[in-house]
């Protein structure tokens, strides 16, 4: 079959597909070709470097028996087991009823001894005494006490209990330590026991003198303050003994945050018991 010269000639479907992938080849190989020569440029930069940096010298550091090159920096370091003795390596001299410690130069007692004079010494455990968590020290039971090298009952007074750690005593709540014993605590009226248990305080409204509770006394235009035990002012007055007195603003001026106080308006600064322009 035959087509006219100037008609169009349809491309196969496998024609068309060689055609973008010959199109998406070239694109890649444009951009990626001046990051291989860039790559070739440093590596050629680089040759030099390398073939100028000296080897390490292995034979110029003279180890002694048991011993290695350090891993950082100049200089070597005895192997595990072994300890430094001038420009030698002398095995640790591990005595009984011990073990070499995890940094290996060095040695300690295994637990239930105590390190002396170049040996491991037994503990002795006194009556109502335990081993400690690590094993080197010991301690009382709860309830004992440590007294020299003993453990001694600790003896609790009328309305007491073993404190947390179990080697004092404290007092129950509303009783208070006198010497070697609890006393009652004695609250006033319009008192209440503190959170402690072993102290008082006034309630609202009130304030302590000595052993009592008295009333805050409160004056015209006052107020009890937050924690209740005290008064103050309101707003626009100022303490004055045992009252409230009207606050004296002056001109260009303003009552403060507080509300018992003045401060300047803006573009005046104080100045005695005034406020004067501020000077530019």
């Amino acid at each position: 079959m035959t087509f006219p010269k100037n008609s169009l000639l349809i491309a196969s479907p496998l024609e068309n597909r060689l055609k973008v992938r010959t199109v998406s080849m070239s694109t890649k190989l444009r951009w990626r070709a001046p990051l291989l020569l860039h790559l070739v440029f440093a590596l050629l930069m680089l040759a030099p470097l390398q073939s100028t940096a000296a080897p390490r010298d292995v034979a110029s550091i003279e180890l002694p028996l048991n011993a290695h090159e350090n891993y950082y920096g100049p200089g070597w370091s005895c192997n595990w087991g072994y300890k430094k003795t001038q420009q030698a390596c002398a095995a640790i001299e591990v005595p009984p009823n011990a073990h070499l410690a995890a940094s290996g130069s060095s040695w300690d007692c295994d637990r239930g001894f105590r390190r002396g004079k170049g040996d491991c010494g037994l503990i002795e455990i006194p009556p109502n005494g335990f081993l400690s968590g690590r094993g080197g020290l010991w301690e009382c039971d709860r309830g004992f006490r440590k007294v020299g090298e003993s453990c001694s009952a600790i003896s609790l007074p009328e309305n007491a209990y073993l404190a947390d750690a179990g080697a004092s005593w404290k007092c129950e709540r509303s009783f208070r330590r006198m010497g070697s014993s609890c006393v009652p605590l004695e609250v006033p009226t319009n008192g209440h026991l503190r959170w402690t248990g072993d102290d008082w305080e006034c309630d609202r409204g009130f304030i302590r003198n000595d052993r009592s509770c008295v009333a805050v006394e409160v004056p015209e235009g006052g107020h009890l303050t937050s924690a209740g035990h005290d008064w103050d002012c309101g707003r626009g007055l100022r303490k004055s003994g045992a009252s409230c007195a009207p606050l004296q603003v002056p001109g260009d001026a303003h009552v403060d945050y507080s509300g018992n106080g003045w401060t300047c308006n803006p573009g005046y600064r104080k100045q005695k018991e005034g406020c004067t322009l501020a000077k530019r």
